[in-house]
């Protein structure tokens, strides 16, 4: 086995950087494969499925950086799933370059700040804060009341409904929403 040259893919193409950091994550689109194609990658993927981990106890001690994307907890790529769309989150790097390489593990180290799920994801610290937002706001929906003990409002969120307020997004369905409480609440009193 040859080891590729500094600022160079195994491949030997060189490695292109960006102008601020590392490259953005490119997108791959799907195509059909053909029935040959199909078949050559379902006799890969069975000669390689008893080596796969197929529960967490036995990835949390396997090799690290882990070989398996196709795991979905693998941080290298996501596939779209309703196209199929291959998304490579590190474009410049290769699998074994990665210092992180699993979703897991690092949920496993506990809390960390926007600025480090950015760099683990190759995003933006401001678009790591809109998502965290966005499923805040998802959960809340999900569970009425008992979101409120569950899933405080971060510093973000308050920012976000803030500017909401200011905007002048919030106060029509704010209305609409206390009087739909208030109504739950008088049932729950009548049936309650």
């Amino acid at each position: 086995m040859t080891i590729p040259k500094k600022g160079r893919t195994p491949s030997g193409s060189r490695r292109r950087k960006g102008k601020k950091g590392p490259r953005r994550s490119k997108t791959l689109a799907t195509r059909r494969l053909t029935k040959e194609e199909v078949r050559q990658v379902d006799q890969t993927l069975g000669e390689f499925a008893s080596l796969r981990p197929t529960t967490r106890k036995d990835c949390r001690n396997g090799p690290r950086p882990c070989p398996f994307v196709s795991c979905k907890f693998h941080l290298y790529l996501d596939v779209h799933p309703e196209t199929g769309s291959i998304k490579l989150n590190f474009p410049d790097l290769e699998v074994w370059e990665m210092p992180e390489t699993c979703a897991l593990d690092v949920a496993e180290r506990g809390g960390i700040t926007l600025e480090e799920v950015g760099d683990i994801l190759n995003l933006t610290r401001e678009r790591i804060r809109q998502v965290e937002v966005l499923g805040l706001q998802k959960l809340r929906a999900a569970f009425g009341d008992l979101a409120d003990g569950m899933f405080p409002l971060s510093d973000s969120q308050e920012r976000f409904d803030g500017m909401l307020d200011d905007a002048g997004l919030e106060g029509e369905e704010t209305a609409a929403e206390e009087e739909e409480w208030e109504e739950d609440q008088q049932d729950e009193k009548k049936f309650g």
